[in-house]
């Protein structure tokens, strides 16, 4: 066996795991695969006569070029801020297999996705080396070119945007989740007596996604003839502190649904797919 062949050999066994932490930090198949290919363009052309972890070297330089690609996803992002939609909600030519991304992006959490895709490269990093794959700041500082001190202070930050932060109480955070689940268990069934009763009577529902004007609609029954059969894609999550929806099929997220509830109903619905709008939401993920 030739020694390129050999150092195929080693890479391959480390592929999925460098895959995972690519796809964590990307948010997108496609991106991931081409940031595993890049670190074994780079480990082709290294001297790794004297790394003794060849894993621990290969995880930290698929990390920097998925820093370097969340930048640079950043950057173009600024530069046509109101023509392009952000990165965390579309993706780029997708030469993936769509079945396999969507059951990626469950196996991961749609709403861990979503929320990672509004940290900035710097806090993504850090978040999914530490509290994903257990990384110690010693190691993580370098690549993200911080001192540990600030490393520490990156994951800090990125772990309470993740878990949300001035939530509502676990009890009422408990009944809003039950009354969203009961509305999409029964969206997705096509239950129409289950919708109508998780709804009030007059409940309002304001959707921006026509070009143009709000759409608004009124009414219980009509809201539920118009979702029953759908919710596909749709996961709880905390949106402004209080239980909302995400849809993202395949971690690429559409709109964002927040409730309003009031004495066990679903009062008002708001469904906001606007990307500046859904930039000034503080979403984050529900735990267990």
């Amino acid at each position: 066996m030739s020694i390129h062949e050999c150092l195929a050999e080693k890479f391959e066994a480390h592929r999925n795991h460098l895959q995972a932490v690519a796809y964590r930090m990307l948010g997108s198949v496609s991106e991931a695969e081409d940031a595993v290919q890049e670190s074994w363009l780079r480990l082709s052309r290294s001297d790794t006569s004297v790394v003794e972890n060849l894993g621990g070297w290969l995880t930290t330089v698929v990390s920097r070029v998925c820093l370097d690609m969340l930048r640079s996803r950043k950057s173009r992002r600024e530069e046509s801020i109101e023509t392009h939609l952000p990165e965390a909600f579309v993706s780029h030519e997708d030469r993936s297999d769509p079945e396999q991304e969507a059951l990626l992006a469950d196996s991961v959490g749609l709403a861990l996705l979503v929320v990672l895709g509004n940290l900035n490269p710097a806090e993504r990093i850090t978040f999914v080396l530490h509290d994903i794959f257990a990384m110690p700041f010693t190691e993580i500082a370098p690549i993200v070119g911080k001192s540990e001190t600030a490393a520490r202070q990156l994951a800090s930050r990125a772990r309470r945007r993740v878990q949300g932060a001035g939530t509502a109480s676990k009890a009422d955070l408990a009944r809003q989740r039950e009354l969203v689940e009961a509305f999409l268990t029964a969206a997705h069934a096509g239950d129409f007596d289950m919708l109508v009763a998780a709804l009030d009577p007059d409940v309002v529902v304001r959707d921006d996604r026509q070009t143009g004007a709000l759409r608004v609609t009124r009414g219980a029954k009509a809201l539920a003839k118009q979702i029953s059969g759908r919710a596909q894609a749709a996961q709880s999550a905390l949106v402004n502190g209080s239980v909302g929806v995400i849809v993202a099929p395949r971690g690429r997220l559409l709109y964002v649904i927040e409730f309003t509830m009031r004495h066990g109903k679903i009062t008002e619905i708001d469904l906001i797919s606007a990307p500046s709008r859904i930039r000034q939401l503080d979403l984050a993920v529900l735990g267990d």
